[in-house]
């Protein structure tokens, strides 16, 4: 009961705030703070004449808020979004405003509506508690875990837009500017067209209905020129495999029928035509191939060290190249995956979009990704294992891999001090294990 009243008083608080953030302008804020002042000391009316000054601030802020119930504008507005965007640089797009009326519209701002960031009661009361770091139980359990889930929701800040004048029955064209904070889907409601009252201080609103969404891509990091481990390696069915499910080769030419070639291999129209069976001749290839590896197992608490992770994950991808190689990504979320890119299979933007998405796997085992890999482990030249943590389970699959001869480099992530941790099974290969600490991963990156 505690729990659900408190999740209820965050969210009535919130929304209030944001409701005045919105409403009242600067003028109308430092109007409220000066009426709550004189209403404080001008309770004795007979020592002070506070009061008037409540009352003169009150009878503005009246009047500011009753003339927006009298404000009766319609707008549409269409708004033209990137394909993509990525934390921590801007994006910029247009927004298209059209006043249909027969009048100008001047001093309006624009104001962007995403989709509200607080969490859920089902949200709240299933978050962990250890995200809180305050001084008694109600801090940790509540205060922090509101905080928390409303950091995690909040995935990008926008700016108020001042508007040109709106011509009658015309169209304008405003330059709006974001800065995404996390990766993820980012969904926007709609669009809010704001006039102040004649004094400044409230603002009446025109709501448009635009409901949109924009990919924003991980944080990527920097990294000086890579030599990937591995060497060709041979590919049975050859580049087509990679991109198919089956015995799909790559087409050579046509010869005639030997026995014991498959049925499905027979051309029927050159069989036709020279009246013997001919078949479709393939062949196998020899190429590089990596395994871009990613951990998702962790517990929910250590958030930053997944997105530092999930960041890494994405500048390799974006530095490896792949016009004469494949890149498969492997990791474990509602279920085993493995995406490819590379010769013409898929581009590196297909697996950044998959990092955009990419979540924590809390339901199943450690021992979920070893499967995974050991079904792709035949076919890799090497691999690049980006890690949550250094403990036994990993240690034992690294110890796997090494023992099956593959050549690989491991990325080790927490939130411990650099060179604090035993390479174990990577002693004998120094150049190759790198421990990165969460927040400061450019500064190890930039020295591979």
């Amino acid at each position: 009961m505690i729990r659900r009243l408190s999740y209820y008083s965050y969210r009535l608080i919130s929304g209030a705030a944001h409701w005045f953030r919105r409403r009242f302008t600067k003028g109308g804020l430092f109007a409220l703070a000066g009426m709550s002042v004189a209403a404080g000391f001008g309770l004795d009316t007979n020592l002070t004449m506070a009061y008037q000054v409540f009352t003169f601030l009150l009878s503005l802020l009246t009047f500011a808020v009753a003339s927006s119930f009298f404000y009766r504008a319609t707008f549409a507005a269409q708004r033209l979004l990137p394909r993509f965007g990525t934390v921590g640089a801007p994006v910029a797009y247009t927004v298209a405003i059209r006043n249909p009326a027969a009048r100008s519209r001047s001093g309006l701002v624009l104001l962007e509506n995403l989709v509200d960031p607080r969490p859920t009661l089902r949200e709240f009361l299933k978050a962990p508690t250890s995200h809180g770091r305050g001084k008694n139980w109600l801090q940790r359990s509540l205060g922090h875990r509101w905080s928390w889930l409303v950091s995690r929701k909040r995935v990008a800040t926008l700016k108020e837009q001042p508007l040109p004048s709106l011509p009658p029955k015309g169209e304008i064209q405003v330059r709006v500017e974001l800065m995404p904070l996390r990766r993820g889907r980012l969904q926007f409601d709609g669009v809010t067209v704001a006039r102040p009252d004649p004094f400044g201080l409230f603002r009446a609103f025109a709501g448009i209905s635009a409901p949109q969404s924009l990919l924003v891509l991980p944080k990527r990091y920097f990294l000086p020129p890579i030599e990937m481990p591995g060497a060709r390696k041979y590919q049975q069915g050859g580049v087509a495999l990679a991109s198919s499910i089956g015995e799909s080769d790559e087409f050579v030419s046509l010869r005639d029928y030997r026995p014991g070639d498959p049925l499905r291999r027979i051309h029927w129209k050159s069989w036709a035509k020279t009246d013997k069976p001919v078949v479709k001749e393939y062949q196998d290839e020899f190429f590089v191939r990596h395994a871009l590896i990613l951990d998702t197992f962790i517990h929910a608490a250590s958030d930053e060290i997944f997105e530092e992770a999930v960041s890494v994950a994405a500048s390799f991808a974006c530095a490896i190249q792949t016009q004469e190689s494949l890149l498969d990504l492997l990791f474990v979320g509602p279920q085993a995956y493995c995406f490819t890119a590379g010769r013409g299979v898929g581009h590196t933007d297909k697996l950044l979009e998959v990092l955009a998405s990419v979540g924590v796997c809390t339901d199943k085992p450690f021992s979920s990704l070893k499967n995974l890999i050991l079904q792709h482990v035949s076919a890799v030249s090497g691999c690049i294992c980006v890690l949550l943590a250094w403990d036994e389970e990993r240690r034992e699959l690294i110890k796997f891999l090494k023992s099956l001869g593959v050549p690989m480099r491991v990325l080790v992530i927490t939130e411990d001090t650099p060179d604090s941790i035993d390479p174990g099974p990577m002693k004998d290969q120094p150049e190759a294990f790198h421990h990165l600490r969460a927040g400061k991963a450019q500064e190890a990156l930039g020295k591979l």
